[in-house]
């Protein structure tokens, strides 16, 4: 039996957080894009100093998710002014949840999304929303699970690409 855990990230962990961010943006993403736009977005989105900001912005939470004390995901909520989109008061944003691909259908994103899902309820928001990357099916299908709705579009810019996410809701 694994022992799971949701914890909440400190700025004590950044260099963890950098290192969990890193990896588990490259393995989703590397193949279907340039080595230097990946390189580009690794280096400038998940610097300490970067990371760091977003630790000590109290309107962004991050947690781990760990089995057996290892740590396999993550997860990054915003609300209020800190969204990255929409900026309501009455949503929670899931700005990244990502799981090592390893621990990949292994019920670790629904924990984490699970996660999200109380931390929204316990604000009172009325709905939860994300952005996906229109080519990641696998995504797209997960969040549709759980009960997630497409309601827009919006342009996301990885090193110099200009790519197309899918903007999804759940209202609670």
């Amino acid at each position: 039996m694994h022992n799971t855990a949701v914890i909440k990230v400190s700025i004590a962990a950044v260099e963890q957080l950098q290192s969990i961010s890193r990896q588990t943006f490259f393995e989703s993403y590397a193949d279907r894009n340039t080595a230097e736009n990946m390189q580009k977005y690794l280096t400038e989105v998940f610097s300490i100093e970067k990371l760091s900001e977003e630790l000590n912005n109290p309107c962004s939470e991050f947690y781990f998710a760990n089995i057996n004390k290892q740590t396999i995901g993550y997860l990054k909520i915003n609300y209020a002014h800190a969204q990255t989109e929409l900026k309501d008061e009455h949503a929670l944003e899931i700005e990244r949840i990502y799981v090592l691909k390893e621990f990949q259908g292994k019920q670790m994103g629904q924990l984490l999304f699970a996660k999200a899902l109380q931390l929204a309820k316990e604000r009172k928001s009325t709905y939860l929303w994300l952005g996906v990357w229109e080519n990641n099916t696998k995504a797209i299908s997960f969040y549709k699970k759980c009960g997630m709705i497409e309601f827009d579009k919006h342009i996301f810019v990885l090193g110099e690409d200009k790519q197309m996410d899918i903007l999804m809701k759940l209202e609670l």
